[in-house]
Order: structure tokens, then C-alpha cells, then sequence
């Protein structure tokens, strides 16, 4: 039997594959970003006037995962700093992910957090709401500043807030005289800006962006350019990148999944003392992806949203093109045995659309002439994942 001594030992005596792992994730900020030129010079021009002392426009981005939007915001928000400082400026760009626990679960808690940001302690519990608020007005009012605010996954936070904290802060500038406030407003949810009230919606939706999926040949771009980073050069087999590229492609263009496939194929041939990655590396870690990704994100959506994957999941036993009405009342019932309120139609309709934006089912819209339009929902996951995932609801609907 190996012994833990052996497998460290092993490790450090094979031929290392990687230079920078690093460079293959969502965390790592790259000198170039392939294929975003355009969003990169929109979000620059809109941003541009605060240089000259003015507001800039709150801007609202949407558009699917892995496209980017996180990181160009991120990329054009340093570089302003960073001219900024060299005018002398006072230019503070903010960034807060409001999937984050601890730090933006709750309106308090994200108020305290920019607090802090801007150099004002605030305990994380305890106050009145509106005392918070009132160390966040002070903490911008201390000194003459422009503060871009950016707002990852603001979806989140209004899904566990409401959006009564988006309408304090877009109206927050009516009182400031010293400093001024804008926001970026990010959002992989392409309909969550409907749903916001109608005077949120118009201060916060000065300026959109979209985002667009990246295509097959851009994603083989981008991983190139990481790759090049990555890895040490030779230990990858002709076809790997092609291949993660196309299979994210697949995934609607998402270069965060064609970055995962990468890395994963090259930790597993790594794990094997192999000293190349070879496409059947990528099969093996695709596999791995989808099943981490769909067991995690099942586990941590609330009890309505995985009762309308269970319903899926029932009805795919023995169909898997499934229509909308079909997983509705299958829904109202496990509603039903299991004591929890059904939702409306409508609610759920936007439940099935989240879970086709998680990539755990498809949907697609067809005619059906005079009758109207439907939704077909298909799951695309493989034997394996499928098997977990069915598993996993069942144990949790007992």
C-alpha cells in the first residue's frame, strides 16, 4: 500500500507540467483580453467623464457566464484608477461579489463592507440599519472622491434584500456635495432587470452592455494566449485546446468552462505523472466538471427550485423533451406531499429559466401555431451526472 510519504515523493520526482496554474483561473487578471476590445472601449467611454470631474452614468452588464463581464469591468476600473492617480485624481473603484457570504448576504452587511472599504469601521451587527447607512454617507462625504462602485451578481442580492438598497444608492448622489457615487450593476440573469421596480430600473439602466458568448475560434484564442502562461511548453497534445474550446462552445460560449477543462485535464495528467495532457484528459475532467457543478449547485438552491428539478428529473424517466405545463403540475404535487407552498406558474417558469442559465437543463422555445408558444426542457447530462444528481433529490425529497 502507497503510503502518504510515497505519493508527495512521487509527486516532487515527476516532471512538472505547470508554470502558473494560476493563469488558468477566473482570478487571474491577463495583460491582453482577447475578443473584448469592444466592451472594453463602451465601458471606458462611459466611465471617461469622471476624469474631468463629472458623474459617469450607472451602468447595468448582462450577459451569460464565462463571457467576461467580471473581468472587463474589473480591467477598466484599474486602469482608470490608475490614470486617475497619475492627474491627481481621487478616483476609488469598489468591488463586491454579492454571492459572497458574510460579506454581501445582507443589506446590512453590504453597507458595513464599503463602509470599511472607504477606510470607516463598522460592526457587522448591532447597528440600526440607518446608522450603517449614515457611516457609508460619512465615509463618502470625508473627502472629495469619485467612488465606481461595482456590483457582481447584483441578481443575488435583490433575490435576498429586495431592491430597496439598489434604490438608496443609484439615488444616493442627490445628497452627497462632496463626492460623488456611480454604479456597475453585473448580472448573468438576462431578464433580472424586468423585474426590478420601475424607478430602480431607470437609475441603474442609464447605460447597458451585453455581454455576447464567445465562439469556438475565440475561445481556442484565449486558452492559447493562458496556455501559453500555463504551461511548460510541449507537455500539451495537439487537439487539447481545440477540443476544450469546442466543448465550451457547446456550454454557451463560456470561457470560464473552457479555462476549468484546461486546468482540471492538466492537474489529472499531473496526478498521473504524465508529462502530457492528452484529450482523453478533457473527457475525464469534463466529466468531473459537470458532476461538481451540478451536485454543488443543486445542494445550495432553495427547496422550490430543486422541487422543479425533481419534477424534471421524474418526468425525463420517461420522456426528455418535457413541456413547461408538465413540470408544473408534476411540481404541485411534491408540493403537496412534502408541505411546501406551490409557487405560481409564472414563478415557476422563471425557476426553469435559472436552472437553464445554471446549465443543469436546456430549454427552447417553439410555435405551436394558433396555440401559442412553448417551452421544451431537455436534460443534456451525462449517465453518471444524471444518476448523482437523481440520487441526490431523492434524498433530499424522502
Amino acid at each position: 500500500m502507497q503510503t502518504l510519504e510515497n505519493v508527495f515523493t512521487k509527486f516532487l520526482e515527476t516532471k512538472p507540467i505547470f508554470v502558473n496554474r494560476e493563469a488558468l483561473t477566473i482570478s487571474f487578471s491577463p495583460e491582453t483580453i482577447p475578443h473584448r476590445e469592444k466592451q472594453i472601449n463602451e465601458l471606458g467611454r462611459i466611465l471617461a467623464p469622471v476624469l474631468k470631474g463629472g458623474r459617469p452614468s450607472n451602468v447595468f452588464i448582462y450577459g451569460r457566464p464565462g463571457t467576461g463581464k467580471t473581468l472587463i469591468s474589473r480591467f477598466v476600473g484599474s486602469e482608470l484608477e490608475k490614470i486617475s492617480n497619475l492627474n491627481g485624481q481621487n478616483i476609488k473603484v469598489l468591488y463586491v461579489n454579492c454571492k459572497m457570504k458574510k460579506i454581501a448576504d445582507t443589506e446590512y452587511r453590504l453597507i458595513a463592507e464599503l463602509s470599511k472599504e472607504l477606510g470607516k469601521e463598522v460592526p457587522f451587527t448591532g447597528l440600526p440599519t440607518d446608522q450603517v447607512y449614515r457611516a457609508f454617507f460619512e465615509s463618502l462625504e470625508d473627502k472629495k472622491q469619485t467612488i465606481i462602485l461595482i456590483i457582481d451578481e447584483i441578481d443575488a442580492l435583490v433575490q435576498k434584500t429586495g431592491d430597496e438598497i439598489l434604490y438608496n444608492l443609484t439615488r444616493i448622489n442627490q445628497s452627497l456635495k462632496n463626492s460623488k457615487l456611480s454604479l456597475i450593476g453585473i448580472t448573468n440573469n438576462l431578464s433580472f432587470i424586468e423585474s426590478l421596480d420601475p424607478r430602480v430600473k431607470s437609475s441603474l439602466s442609464e447605460e447597458e452592455l451585453i455581454f455576447p458568448p464567445y465562439n469556438a475560434l475565440q475561445l481556442q484564442d484565449i486558452l492559447k494566449t493562458r496556455a501559453s502562461i500555463a504551461f511548460i511548453p510541449g507537455t500539451l497534445e495537439e487537439g487539447v485546446i481545440e477540443k476544450c474550446a469546442a466543448l465550451a462552445a457547446q456550454e454557451h460560449g463560456d470561457a470560464r468552462r473552457a479555462l476549468d477543462l484546461l486546468r482540471v485535464a492538466g492537474e489529472l495528467a499531473e496526478r498521473n505523472s504524465e508529462e502530457k495532457v492528452i484529450i482523453n484528459h478533457v473527457d475525464v475532467a469534463q466529466e468531473k466538471i459537470d458532476l461538481d457543478r451540478v451536485i454543488e449547485t443543486v445542494k445550495t438552491q432553495p427547496k422550490q427550485s430543486q422541487a422543479v428539478l425533481y419534477a424534471i428529473v421524474q418526468l425525463a424517466e420517461k420522456n426528455n423533451n418535457i413541456q413547461t405545463g408538465e413540470v408544473f403540475d408534476v411540481y404541485q404535487n411534491i408540493c403537496n406531499q412534502h408541505g411546501l407552498k406551490p409557487l405560481t406558474q409564472r414563478r415557476v417558469s422563471d425557476l426553469i429559466a435559472e436552472l437553464d442559465l445554471f446549465g443543469i437543463i436546456n430549454t427552447k422555445i417553439i410555435s405551436k401555431g394558433r396555440y401559442g408558444r412553448t417551452r421544451i426542457i431537455t436534460l443534456s447530462l451525462s449517465d453518471n451526472v444524471y444518476k448523482r444528481l437523481k440520487n441526490l433529490l431523492y434524498e433530499i425529497f424522502l
